[in-house]
């Protein structure tokens, strides 16, 4: 338990590991970025498709662009698709390697890989080339072409990481600041030329240096008072929560680390003690509604680790555990903030909001949307009483839950 620690705003640095880890190890002499990685032999992968108002004729086609090839001396194998239109694989003396494929559905694709550092003009002369040609042999069948940006495969420096609801999001990243191994979880502290740092637990986006709005939303978005309140901090081994607390100058903050926090918060049910506001910035709302895939998925979709629940439990379960303790922590007056999951996770969402009514006391609960700039995704939109505040036209709608005790002459009997 940490109680009123102060930590620097730029919490993203080796420092908040102390809040997070046993033992703590902290790297010696580590610059504001880390250290500054050098380019290695990735594979890039590029892609070129024809969308065709109608099935296409595989021969005339391909003989078309044989001359393309030629030219660029990659040798041809043609495959048998048994009767599934047209399939040749195509490698070069450069070690380039290329993918034609004419489908029998009205789709030609393209794909082509070769080494970063090959001859980035000669990569694009051949990209243009097919696409110039394919568009003259498909003269009035084309419905859409669609060429892409080289998707980086096995880089030195990780930039796509996926949204919760399983869109591939490709982010700026230049740099590996930290990326460590702890007895619960893996942590990476990447650099984003936009975002600032990043902190990524188990391959999950956790927080960046550019998502203060975050912060400021799981306390309530400047709308409370916390001076000489006395408030509980559920996990944020990140520093953000605790740094933008203790300016509000409360009267204590408790600070529990994220495998502690059952225990911890049975004893304060025990001992009766009670806060003003109890923060839970463990973990977001369980993708999956299945409580048996959400315990199995626990571990990588949301940074919750086994030693929260027992094998016989959920992840369910143990967030309607960690409610129904901090309910019972809150004063009567108390507030509870938490924070949601993706917009598109709209079952899940619904299952959350079902699982508020059944904690062991009845609660009133509001929503509020934020837009949390390293996200790249919304959160959410199908709720009662939800208020937007978009920040910046590309930023993301972030969801946090604010849930009160009713007073106790409105709770029912027997409560």
């Amino acid at each position: 338990i940490l109680q009123h620690t102060h930590l620097d705003r730029t919490f993203l640095r080796p420092c908040f590991l102390s809040l997070q880890t046993r033992p703590v190890s902290t790297p010696a002499a580590i610059s504001r970025h880390g250290r500054r990685l050098y380019p290695i032999m990735a594979v890039e992968h590029y892609t070129l498709d024809f969308k065709l108002c109608a099935p296409a004729d595989h021969s005339a086609t391909v003989r078309g662009l044989q001359s393309i090839f030629q030219e660029q001396e990659m040798t041809e194998t043609v495959h048998d698709t048994e009767g599934h239109g047209y399939l040749a694989t195509f490698i070069g003396k450069n070690g380039r390697f290329a993918i034609l494929r004419v489908h029998s559905h009205g789709l030609v694709t393209f794909d082509l890989q070769c080494c970063e550092g090959d001859d980035i003009t000669q990569v694009d002369n051949l990209l243009n080339a097919l696409e110039k040609k394919l568009k003259a042999l498909l003269h009035g069948n084309v419905q859409r072409v669609k060429r892409l940006p080289a998707l980086q495969r096995g880089a030195e420096v990780d930039r796509y990481w996926p949204t919760a609801d399983g869109r591939l999001v490709e982010y700026d990243i230049d740099e590996v600041v930290y990326d460590k191994d702890s007895a619960y979880q893996n942590i990476k502290i990447l650099h984003s030329q936009q975002f600032g740092n990043i902190l990524i637990l188990n391959g999950d986006v956790n927080l960046a240096e550019s998502d203060l709005p975050y912060t400021q939303a799981i306390m309530g978005s400047g709308r409370e008072c916390y001076a000489g309140k006395e408030v509980l901090i559920l996990g944020g081994g990140d520093g953000g929560i605790l740094c933008e607390a203790v300016k509000l100058k409360p009267k204590m903050i408790t600070m529990v680390l994220v495998e502690d926090c059952v225990p911890v918060l049975k004893k304060f049910v025990e001992e009766g003690r009670t806060f003003d506001y109890v923060i839970n910035d463990l973990t977001a709302v369980p993708i999956s509604t299945a409580p048996e895939e959400a315990l199995c998925n626990g571990i990588n979709n949301l940074n919750i680790l086994s030693i929260y629940t027992s094998f016989t439990e959920s992840t369910w379960e143990f967030l309607r555990l960690i409610l129904d303790l901090s309910i019972k922590v809150l004063r009567s007056s108390g507030k509870y903030f938490t924070q949601g999951n993706c917009v598109n996770l709209t079952e899940a969402l619904g299952e959350y909001e079902e699982l508020l009514g059944k904690l062991s006391c009845k609660v009133d609960f509001s929503k509020e949307v934020v837009c949390v700039p390293s996200y790249l995704e919304l959160y959410p939109s199908q709720c009662l009483n939800v208020c937007l505040n978009i920040l910046t036209q590309l930023g993301v709608l972030h969801y946090l839950e604010e849930v009160k005790p009713l007073p106790l002459q409105a709770q029912p009997t027997g409560m």
